[in-house]
């Protein structure tokens, strides 16, 4: 079968979106550093997503579904890596114990954040496949998509940035910060069980 039709989508809702992973950790680094200081992963994401997205746009992301061994070596690395975050989330129960050794999220991690995803790469193939392959206009079909897809990026990882900091006042109470830090990082241990599946 080939990969345009393997991996099309039914609907637009299919190809948006990566936010069960990226919107937890904007919403926890808001809430911890404020929202200055989580805009460095909030812009991270849409630049990660582009690269990959232009990477399987020009082919490369066929390569992951050429190569199982590729494929399950993203898996783990991603699903490791958002472990390891969830853990230094859900140690974090002060926001004076939040300091840059227990939660720093660099530009370059959250970019690198994005090729550790096999959701990411099922989308970016999802919508190459579906929208682009085989197509005479393909080159204006990125054109038109990789703005759109990056800006729904960094506006949904926005809003849930910007809802993390209004929470930061009402967190420094007693020990709402401690509970938020641990559901957060719960959310992102049911993220990565979940991305174990793909």
């Amino acid at each position: 079968m080939a990969l345009y039709r393997k991996y099309r989508p039914a609907t637009f809702a299919d190809v948006v979106g990566q936010e069960h992973v990226t919107e937890p950790l904007s919403t926890a680094l808001a809430a911890n550093y404020g929202l200055k200081r989580a805009m460095t992963f909030v812009c991270a994401v849409p630049v990660g997503w582009g690269l990959l997205f232009t990477l399987c746009a020009g082919g490369v992301g066929a390569l992951v579904v050429a190569m199982p061994a590729l494929r399950l070596g993203i898996k783990v690395l991603g699903v490791s890596y958002l472990l390891w975050l969830a853990y230094k989330i859900g140690t974090a129960s002060k926001l004076s114990s939040v300091d840059e050794s227990r939660l720093n999220v660099t530009f370059f991690q959250g970019v690198m954040l994005q090729f550790l995803n096999i959701k990411a790469w099922m989308l970016a193939l999802t919508v190459v496949a579906g929208w682009m392959a085989g197509q005479a206009d393909a080159v204006s079909r990125f054109a038109l998509l990789l703005p759109v897809m990056l800006f729904f990026g960094f506006a949904s990882n926005l809003l849930y940035a910007a809802m993390g900091s209004l929470l930061r006042d009402w967190l420094q109470q007693g020990h709402r910060l401690m509970w938020f830090n641990r559901f957060m990082a719960l959310v992102l241990v049911i993220t990565s069980a979940w991305m174990a599946t793909f």
